[in-house]
């Protein structure tokens, strides 16, 4: 099994916390980047050892922001060069405000997309202004409602928590309109600074100041809670779902599986070597199909970290056995020395030989991971 990835780096406007590869290039330039990805698409058709692709994800950027002839297109050469299976899941980003229901039925009737992943971030319009959102709270809940009424009724939502200025009582708002809508799956996560974004520099200079982290802990414990009363599952740190709608292609980057992503910044892993594309869209668009890359090839235990990392990030956990025949019996012994202090706390619970967070344990995820990482 294998995944595909697409990065569409075009946005209208840029959000004050993206680090993503992105441009506000027009369409001339997005044109030419569709010719670019189909090039690519025909020269690393192989690059999985397997054409056939279980998922295809298109994200960015703003897909959506392309017009429905260059998307067809691209979606079109895809399956052309690749091998999807009947059921295979396609997932493509969207902003509400590109969001229509003549659109949408087309993307699912014509264009063959099954699910829908929309940035919404927040319903308080405060907080949608001071990130540079472009939609408001009420264009997120009509596109939402849009979409399922078209038939595309696997829709996925992104939240952020830990905004400045925001408290228990906005994020309770804002989570209590996501699940009164027709979603079956939510992702949320907390705001992180990155260096070189208006946010990164507001921060610097003291501009921005974000809550503090007792805010932010109380903000996901209300997350866990609420999605869990909604019946949904807490499959991922940073996941939830209804049943049986889980995302299947994010779940490739948590277990191990191999993946391409075309485009501009985007990554691929072969099972062993991670290789990433050129972030400069000019140079990835004249590049023609053979853009300039990096790549980097894992140590066994470089490759042992990044499995206990994405599996404890997991509901299903670490698989000792599957670990322990990948690295032997020496990284196990370490792994479950290390392991030992937060068992006898209860923030991780081993159950067979599977190893795993424990409710509590989620909340400092990341100090437990950080002692169970290290494996030489």
């Amino acid at each position: 099994m294998a995944g595909l990835y697409i990065h569409i780096p075009f946005c209208r406007t840029r959000c004050i916390y993206c680090d993503f590869c992105s441009s506000t290039l027009g369409d001339d330039a997005q044109a030419r980047y569709a010719d670019a990805l189909c090039n690519e698409m025909d020269a690393r058709r192989d690059y999985c050892h397997t054409r056939r692709m279980e998922t295809l994800y298109i994200g960015g950027g703003t897909p959506s922001l392309l017009n429905d002839t260059l998307l067809e297109r691209i979606l079109c050469h895809a399956r052309r060069v690749f091998d999807f299976p009947v059921d295979a899941e396609v997932t493509v980003e969207a902003n509400p405000d590109d969001i229509n229901p003549a659109r949408m039925r087309r993307w699912k009737e014509v264009l063959g997309i099954n699910r829908l992943s929309m940035g919404v971030q927040s319903f308080q319009e405060a907080e949608l202004r001071w990130m540079n959102r472009r939609h408001t709270g009420r264009q997120a809940r009509e596109a939402v409602r849009s979409a399922y009424e078209a038939g595309l009724e696997n829709i996925s939502i992104d939240l952020i928590y830990g905004l400045p200025g925001s408290d228990i009582h906005s994020w309770s708002d804002t989570l209590r309109q996501a699940l009164a809508l027709p979603v079956c799956h939510l992702s949320a996560y907390c705001l992180s600074v990155e260096p070189r974004t208006p946010l990164g520099k507001m921060c610097a200079t003291k501009k921005t100041v974000l809550p503090d982290e007792e805010v932010s802990e109380a903000q996901y414990r209300l997350l866990v809670e609420a999605t869990s009363k909604a019946g949904f599952v807490h499959y991922e740190i940073s996941n939830f779902a209804r049943p049986t709608y889980h995302a299947r292609h994010n779940a490739a980057y948590w277990d191990g599986t191999p993946y391409l992503g075309l485009g501009a910044g985007a990554h691929s892993f072969d099972g062993h070597t991670r290789r990433a594309n050129t972030d400069n869209v000019q140079t990835y668009i004249n590049a023609d199909g053979h853009p300039p890359f990096t790549t980097e090839t894992l140590s066994d235990s470089e490759r042992a970290n990044e499995t206990v990392f994405t599996a404890l990030r997991t509901a299903k956990g670490l698989d000792l056995r599957r670990f322990r025949k990948q690295f032997g019996d020496d990284a196990l012994r370490y792994i479950l020395q290390q392991a030992a202090r937060h068992l006898a706390t209860h923030r991780l619970v081993r159950e067979g030989d599977t190893l795993r967070l424990s409710k509590e344990g989620v909340f400092v995820s990341d100090s437990i991971v950080a002692d169970l990482m290290d494996v030489d």
